[in-house]
């Protein structure tokens, strides 16, 4: 089965260590990941930040005033999935030194999860949702030669 066709615009914000993340990220695995997570064609626009800029957009669109991992804003899901997914560097490099995994895996996984956000999973929902997510996450990221981030 083919999968969905990506329109992607990748950009990478004032970083201070932009060239760890370029290495991590290059366009084709950006493009590799996503497409793996979708169900259907897709323009999406996924931008690196650094953390005054995360946390400025968790604040202004979710109340919570620090910077978290990924942002997903999904704003259609037909005929296209639409959709932003805000990175925020220095909490991805944080977070995948916490949990032994390289820079490169934990981007995929949250590429994934942010993808799955912009079709309509959501794991804060209940618990049942959360594990249907999670299993498809894991799916998703086995299939990308990833090991499970659970």
């Amino acid at each position: 089965m083919a999968l969905p066709s990506l329109s992607l615009s990748l950009q990478f914000g004032a970083l201070d260590d932009a060239a760890l993340h370029r290495a991590a990220l290059p366009r084709h695995r950006v493009i590799r990941c996503i497409r793996h997570a979708l169900d259907a064609d897709a323009e999406i626009t996924v931008r690196i930040v650094d953390a005054e800029e995360g946390q400025a957009l968790n604040h202004s669109y979710r109340q919570k005033d620090y910077a978290t991992n990924v942002l997903t804003f999904d704003y259609a899901t037909e005929p296209l999935v639409m959709a932003d997914l805000v990175l925020c560097a220095p909490v991805v490099a944080r977070e995948a030194k916490e949990q032994k995994k390289t820079l490169a895996a934990h981007y995929a996984h949250l590429l994934v999860h942010g993808t799955l956000h912009a079709q309509g999973w959501d794991h804060e929902t209940s618990e049942a949702d959360a594990e249907d997510m999670e299993a498809r996450e894991i799916e998703i990221l086995a299939g990308l030669g990833i090991a499970s981030p659970y």
